[in-house]
């Protein structure tokens, strides 16, 4: 339904009802549409040479369209038709020339700029990033690079997803001076690669670059939970292994940070970016501004307090790199070559020792919701804005969990039944 013509404001914008158009009086063919949802779109509407009529969309209304930068585009636009060109064809085409490759880069760009906000509003983390960059060029461009974004089928998604699951892109190469880069594949690399695929689509679609999503629909491998816990011998191993990278003089913060994650049962993530200034040891507290889930304070346990007391403190980094100033991005070199010290199994990792810190909490009958305020689980965490100490109750359960570990560690514990069973199933 047209609204008669004026000159359009955003007043007229705004009261644009759904299935409403209103056409502008200054500029033939210029005019602002609402169709089903509450986004307003700037059209124009023009006769080529050849006297074929085109709808083009110059834009949704929002920064940067105002009606009067719309106005000056469809100005600009048609001083275009009148020199004999056809802007939507011109436009379609392009569309249809950019490949996925191009469409990576440009959502990268949008990513790392802070532009597309995803959970809670905010931009994505620069781990998460980091993760992205590597996905898109170690799977998607070397897959489906070349593909134009216009003409990327279900199938085609579907075939990538086999294809990584397949390994048919793992790859090592060098990267840099004593760098090497790893691409593995497997379900679950291919699972959260088709999820990246997703949204680098869903950004494709809100570019205008193609109407549906060809992600949506595919069905994924289903990702096993890690329930992976440690029994009281693989605690000693551990235990053992600590002790020789402490004699073989291991980089330092590697077998302390290998140690507080431990006894604390942290994402590896937050350890690694924990800085002095975070720390209120004296009230036992720790307060991480980004987490997977959000602000957190967690309250930490007298041996954790100890440990990072032992550390050079300051507003840096609590387990710094060897060089530089930035995260130990060689962490995982370091726990590896930590636990192949002693018999540890090699199916252990930093996220392992998360779960049995959770394991042993529930070995002591600590309810799930003091379990989730020490780690950090979402909903769990205690995140109020104005907490500024841990509630007694907390810190009690985070010294008798983090004392039971010790005592696995230093083999000074039995195994209690749930840890019999774990070492009945490794």
């Amino acid at each position: 339904m047209a609204i008669p013509r004026r000159r359009i404001g955003l007043r007229d914008v705004k009261e644009l009802q759904p299935g409403q158009i209103v056409w502008d009086a200054s500029v033939p063919g210029f005019g602002a549409r609402r169709q089903r949802s509450a986004a307003v779109a700037y059209v124009l509407f023009y006769r080529t040479a050849e006297g074929r009529q085109r709808w083009m969309t110059i834009g949704r209304h929002g920064a940067p369209w105002t009606p009067d930068e719309a106005r000056d585009e469809a100005k600009r636009l048609l001083g275009r038709i009148a020199s004999g060109q056809d802007p939507a064809a011109q436009k379609r085409a392009k569309r249809q020339a950019v490949t996925v490759a191009e469409l990576c880069d440009d959502y990268w760009e949008a990513a790392s700029s802070g532009r597309l906000l995803v959970r809670g509003g905010k931009p994505k983390r620069p781990s998460t990033l980091v993760s992205d960059k590597g996905r898109i060029d170690g799977h998607i461009r070397p897959l489906l690079g070349k593909l134009p974004v216009a003409g990327v089928t279900r199938a085609d998604i579907d075939g990538f997803m086999h294809a990584v699951a397949a390994r048919e892109t793992v790859n090592r190469k060098k990267t840099k001076v004593r760098g090497v880069s790893i691409v593995r594949g497997g379900q679950g690399v291919a699972t959260r690669s088709v999820g990246l695929l997703g949204a680098v689509f869903s950004y494709a679609v809100q570019e205008g670059l193609r109407p549906d999503n060809p992600a949506h629909g595919v069905r994924k491998f289903a990702e096993g939970k890690r329930e992976r816990r440690l029994a009281a011998k693989e605690y000693k191993a551990l235990g053992c292994a600590l002790q020789a990278a402490q004699q073989q003089k291991v980089w330092p913060p590697a077998v302390a940070a290998v140690e507080f994650l431990a006894i604390t049962g942290w994402r590896s993530g937050e350890a690694l970016s924990l800085r002095g200034s975070d720390l209120d040891l004296d009230r036992r507290i720790a307060r991480l501004q980004d987490t997977k889930t959000g602000a957190s304070v967690r309250p930490l346990s007298t041996a954790a307090c100890d440990l990072l007391r032992e550390q050079q403190l300051a507003s840096g980094l609590v387990f710094p790199a060897t060089r530089g100033e930035g995260r130990m991005t060689g962490f995982r070199k370091f726990w590896d070559r930590i636990v192949a010290m002693a018999p540890v199994p090699p199916d252990i990792s930093p996220h392992t020792l998360r779960h049995s810190f959770a394991s042993v909490a529930a070995d002591l009958e600590y309810a799930e919701s003091t379990i989730g305020a020490l780690i950090g689980h979402r909903g769990n965490s205690v995140t109020a804005r104005y907490v500024h100490s841990a509630d007694a109750v907390l810190l009690a359960a985070a010294d008798a969990i983090a004392g039971r570990i010790v005592d696995l560690i230093l083999g000074q514990a039995e195994s209690s039944g749930s840890d019999i069973q774990a070492e009945d199933a490794s």
